[in-house]
């Protein structure tokens, strides 16, 4: 696995891949399995596979976690090179923000919604970087966490709206043992948050036995369970139209069941398409 951190080497490594079928799968690194099933399906689909490892500050308002955000860089390496990947993007956030750099990506209002709306500027980080990354490596298949629905529904709209030449891909959220959406930050979790976090996966439950039950108002279920934890703050809970984020009718096929809670310092999300 080569391993490159400017933009001008990276492209000219893919210069000679450019006729295969190439994927792409951006990471802020601290990997677990879940980026790793986002490369084997890389793997399976496509000739030639790419990651990114960049923790990109302007996705990270004042006061978040950006300067805790795990960082193992060797670790990470090692798990990428395992795993399959040819070309590792690794750059420092000069190389992506050059001095005097102004230009961002703001698509709309699809990117204010959910957490977006607890988030404000968070989505015009997302974009921009993940914009830059499409430019610099021009892969044809760009492969994200259904975990991060939010975010998929706001690069769908760029992607569509940018004209970008390539397939973005969605992969199911892959869940540890006891339920629990994989997620890097789940490493700031103690023990005892840990325990309250399952209120997650167990809300979501609820609402699918609801659903299943035909009650009018099956997000009620979810809703009484994360008040019963007083360890979970609720920051939303949602049912929405997975592509504008735009509120719809649990009942309809495709629609998607997202939620946010902040355990202690750490916010976490989860979600299903009914």
């Amino acid at each position: 696995m080569q391993i490159l951190k400017t933009i001008a080497e990276t492209r000219q490594a893919l210069t000679p891949h450019r006729a295969k079928t190439t994927a792409l799968v951006p990471t802020m690194g601290a990997l677990h399995a879940g980026h790793l099933s986002l490369v084997d399906r890389a793997r399976a689909e496509c000739s030639f596979v790419t990651a990114s490892l960049f923790v990109n500050p302007t996705q990270f308002a004042p006061g978040e976690d950006f300067e805790r955000y795990p960082r193992q860089f060797e670790r990470d390496a090692e798990m990428f090179a395992a795993a399959g990947v040819d070309l590792l993007f690794a750059p420092s956030p000069e190389e992506m923000y050059p001095h005097g750099a102004t230009t961002t990506i703001d698509v709309g209002d699809v990117g204010t919604r959910l957490d977006g709306a607890h988030r404000p500027g968070h989505f015009l980080g997302v974009a921009t970087v993940v914009a830059k990354l499409f430019h610099i490596l021009q892969p044809n298949r760009a492969y994200f966490g259904q975990k991060d629905a939010v975010q998929v529904a706001v690069l769908r709209r760029m992607v569509r709206d940018l004209n970008f030449p390539l397939e973005l891909i969605a992969c199911p959220i892959l869940r540890d043992a006891d339920g629990l959406a994989l997620s890097s930050r789940n490493a700031y979790l103690t023990p005892e948050e840990r325990t309250s976090a399952l209120t997650l996966p167990r809300a979501l439950d609820a609402i699918r036995e609801a659903l299943a039950a035909n009650h009018p108002n099956p997000l009620e279920a979810g809703r009484r369970l994360i008040q019963s934890n007083p360890a979970v703050a609720p920051e939303y809970l949602e049912s929405v139209d997975s592509d504008t984020l735009l509120p719809q009718s649990p009942q309809t096929p495709g629609t998607l069941i997202a939620l946010a809670v902040r355990v202690g310092k750490t916010r976490l999300i989860d979600n299903f398409l009914t």
